[in-house]
């Protein structure tokens, strides 16, 4: 850990009261993003290894069936996870840069519960909801 980063006390939560994306508050998310990350990864070497192991030698052909399918699901998953991971990796760029937290359309904050709730948030809610409106229209035509 450099020495730059500021200690965090342990229960500390951020809160619309204090000045956004203040040093404390980055070093709050930072180790957010990193736990998820560290999770994921975990998750992910661990359906690899069940990969790994479970060549599928079932002899019975709904037994097999089945394995297959649970090996797309897999594969399916871990392409979802490693897709997050690049979204995590770009959120913690951001944070470096001191661009997290801020809407990538308008730059304004994104605020501290959609943060909370969606640690790579890179739209406001305003500008998510527009987002999806346009591709909902443009899905009809």
């Amino acid at each position: 850990m450099s020495s730059s980063a500021p200690l965090l006390p342990p229960d500390y939560r951020p809160s619309e009261d204090e000045p956004f994306m203040n040093p404390i508050m980055r070093e709050y998310f930072r180790q957010k993003l990193l736990k998820w990350r560290a999770e994921l990864l975990r998750e992910s070497n661990e359906t690899l290894q069940s990969l790994q192991d479970g060549g599928i030698q079932e002899p019975d052909i709904a037994d097999r069936a089945s394995a297959e399918t649970d090996r797309a699901l897999e594969l399916r998953t871990r392409d979802r996870e490693r897709k997050l991971i690049s979204k995590i990796d770009a959120a913690l760029d951001r944070l470096e840069q001191g661009e997290y937290g801020y809407c990538d359309e308008t730059g304004e904050p994104i605020g501290v519960r959609r943060l909370e709730a969606r640690p790579i948030a890179t739209l406001s809610l305003e500008a998510q909801e527009r987002h999806e409106r346009m591709e909902r229209t443009h899905r009809d035509d």
